[in-house]
């Protein structure tokens, strides 16, 4: 059986998270997923607007995944070295070193694939890009009350 690790903050779950854990899940039989804690998601990339907790438990329900944990904050191999994968997939746009951690699983005597998977473009993909949209639809549905003067109530 080949087990794949896929890694992320998996905040405000988009079509772009879906699409990322459908091609790990390809490169072998068993998904575990390992969700980065409010601290590594704050130190990252952005403060996280879901909580950790809630973030494993999104994750663990999605259909490719077979498993979600907790990342550690002190050691990003410790979880690896616990998981034993076959192969770690790398989001299109993550920022990791690919090279780097094929080294460092090398010196550390594991043998993993590291595999970076292929762009998926989607105007939704991204939470920032999820948070603006919800932005902009506010301030849009805000004028619009303005212009046809109708209360909080009348809109939708």
């Amino acid at each position: 059986m080949v087990r794949v690790m896929a890694t992320g903050v998996f905040d405000l779950l988009h079509l772009g998270h879906l699409y990322f854990l459908e091609e790990a899940k390809k490169l072998g039989d068993e998904l575990v997923v390992v969700v980065a804690t409010d601290k590594t998601a704050r130190e990252m990339k952005h403060v996280p607007v879901t909580p950790q907790d809630m973030r494993v438990k999104m994750v663990e329900g999605l259909k490719p995944v077979d498993k979600a944990v907790l990342g550690y904050e002190d050691d990003r191999y410790r979880v690896v070295k616990e998981l034993k994968p076959d192969i770690i997939a790398l989001g299109y746009d993550q920022k990791h070193d690919e090279e780097q951690i094929k080294k460092d699983l090398k010196d550390m005597g594991m043998d993993v694939k590291v595999e970076r998977l292929k762009p998926f473009e989607h105007d939704l993909v991204g939470t920032r890009k999820v948070i603006r949209k919800v932005i902009d639809w506010y301030i849009f549905q805000s004028r619009m009350k303005e212009i046809e003067g109708k209360n909080e109530e009348d809109v939708d």
